[in-house]
């Protein structure tokens, strides 16, 4: 009996590695890389015919873009800072609003929720409660700064099908004013 045990185990793990429901089949990986190669090429595009006015440009190494168009001031963000800021995120691709914490651009795009709260957005830095794009963007700005900030899909929602406003794999833009941290 004991040697059957063994053996009985090995019968169920092989039988269910053969199932074609088998939970552990998560698919093909994420593609990162290439993702990004994608995005980076749209993203060139749209900086080339984009009118956003900016006193200068960051290039972070991830492939986030942080246009600054006014200049905060203090010491940026570190993880573990509770970051506080009005945005508003836009599909780059067609510039249609996704999101926003102001009722009256809610309203103006047709995404207003009734009794959802349009108030200041507050998020701990670094925690991993917003996309990515957003922690590495908010690690590189001052409090009091408006920028631009593009994110390509890795940094956002990857090719996640959950969000009826946001399709698979969008490279994504948010106005932001950054309010202050604590």
């Amino acid at each position: 009996m004991k040697k059957l045990v063994p053996a009985l185990v090995i019968l169920f793990f092989a039988l269910l590695s053969c199932e074609p429901n088998n939970p552990f089949n998560t698919g093909p990986a994420y593609d990162v890389e290439g993702n990004l190669a994608i995005d980076s090429v749209k993203i060139a595009s749209y900086l080339d015919t984009a009118q956003v006015d900016s006193l200068y440009r960051i290039h972070d190494p991830s492939g986030v873009i942080i246009i600054v168009q006014e200049e905060g001031e203090g010491s940026r963000p570190t993880g573990g800072n509770i970051a506080y800021t009005d945005y508003t995120g836009s599909l780059m691709e067609t510039g249609k609003v996704f999101d926003t914490n102001n009722e009256l651009i809610a309203r103006e795009n047709d995404i207003f929720v009734e009794g959802a709260s349009y108030s200041l957005f507050k998020f701990v830095v670094g925690a991993g409660n917003v996309i990515t794009g957003w922690d590495i963007a908010f690690r590189r700005i001052r409090p009091k700064t408006k920028a631009r900030i593009i994110i390509p899909s890795p940094y956002a929602y990857r090719d996640a099908e959950n969000n009826s406003r946001i399709p698979a794999n969008s490279v994504l833009i948010f106005d932001i004013y950054f309010r202050g941290i604590d």
